[in-house]
């Protein structure tokens, strides 16, 4: 038990060390293309930090198939959203509010509203299609399905790139080259491959540390995934967030979360629908219904008042709350 839960550590450690390295060189590659805040951070940072938890489901599906990895697999890509939506939008809209009654920054998110309302509507749109349209009975279906939601977030990115947006700022010291203020962009791109190879190694051995931890305290490894692996695997976006939004930077704060949200509605559950059963019920099912009941009041909050989209983001920790102590209380 005791390397179990070493293991699952250390896999954690690696993971987000990588998810950091990777976001720090996809943000220099950003700077360096001269692209935008909003594909920056709706798909380029967005994409970095929601790497953890889309390797998590493929090595746990690949790899440990015999033993619960597609339960804790399909538990990671359902859990993605979810804790996005419920957990890291309300960190946002609290952080905000936090920062207002101290005077430190306006209750009003400075922020993209075409591009936050283009990435909840995407998200929205693909995450119904992957709970509640995805053709069981036929596995060619499932294909073209799976197929569909990639195509989708193509058109996604595109109209990202394609959109209006401010100019990126001027991003940190590349961490493979500090010293340096302008780094090749081969440099960055190095570090960025390296970052993904290190993160599929601590990817594995955070899966193995997680179903040998739930078989131990006898857990289901479907929701012990939900709820542990995806609030550990998301602090990247959880942090980077809050910290942009004490540094003014509201774009890029929730273009994070955003763009991360139609990133797992699209591309995990892509692979999940494929290689797996794909038969989502129970407490799993609730989980991604509750992720769109979250991320629908963030988008009609966003067409009332802009000092409403705070409370919009903050209003999914309800949900959250209400969703653990529902799981809690099946497990016991």
């Amino acid at each position: 038990m005791i390397i179990d839960i070493l293991l699952f550590v250390l896999g954690l450690g690696i993971i987000l060390i990588a998810a950091e390295l990777f976001t720090n060189g996809v943000e220099t590659i950003g700077h360096r293309l001269d692209l935008s805040q909003n594909f920056t951070g709706s798909v380029l940072a967005a994409v970095g930090t929601a790497l953890p938890e889309s390797i998590l489901p493929i090595i746990a599906i690949v790899f440990f198939a015999d033993n619960a990895g597609h339960e804790i697999g399909i538990g990671a890509i359902l859990g993605a959203p979810f804790m996005l939506s419920t957990l890291a939008f309300p960190l946002i809209g609290i952080a905000v509010i936090s920062g207002y009654l101290l005077k430190k920054r306006d209750l009003t998110l400075k922020l993209e509203e075409v591009g936050l309302r283009r990435d909840i509507v995407f998200f929205l749109f693909a995450y119904s299609v992957a709970l509640f349209i995805v053709p069981y009975e036929s596995y060619i279906l499932k294909i073209f399905t799976a197929m569909f939601l990639l195509g989708l977030y193509v058109l996604y990115v595109i109209l990202t790139l394609r959109g209006e947006s401010e100019e990126m700022e001027k991003t940190d010291h590349l961490y493979f080259a500090p010293k340096n203020p302008h780094p090749h962009i081969g440099i960055a791109i190095f570090q960025t491959v390296f970052a993904l190879v290190i993160m599929v190694g601590g990817a594995h051995l955070f899966v193995h540390g997680i179903e040998s931890i739930s078989t131990a305290f006898g857990f289901s490894p479907l929701l012990f995934s939900l709820l542990l692996a995806p609030v550990a695997t998301e602090l990247p976006e959880k942090v980077n967030s809050v910290l942009w939004v004490f540094r003014g930077k509201d774009t890029l704060a929730v273009g994070n979360v955003s763009g991360a949200m139609v990133f797992q509605s699209t591309i995990p559950v892509s692979f999940g629908i494929i290689f797996t059963d794909w038969n989502i019920e129970g407490l799993a099912l609730l989980s991604g219904v509750f992720a769109i009941i979250a991320g629908f009041l963030v988008l009609i909050l966003s067409y009332v008042n802009k000092r409403l989209i705070p409370l919009g983001f903050s209003l999914g920790i309800i949900l959250y709350m209400y969703y653990f102590y529902l799981t809690v209380k099946t497990m016991g």
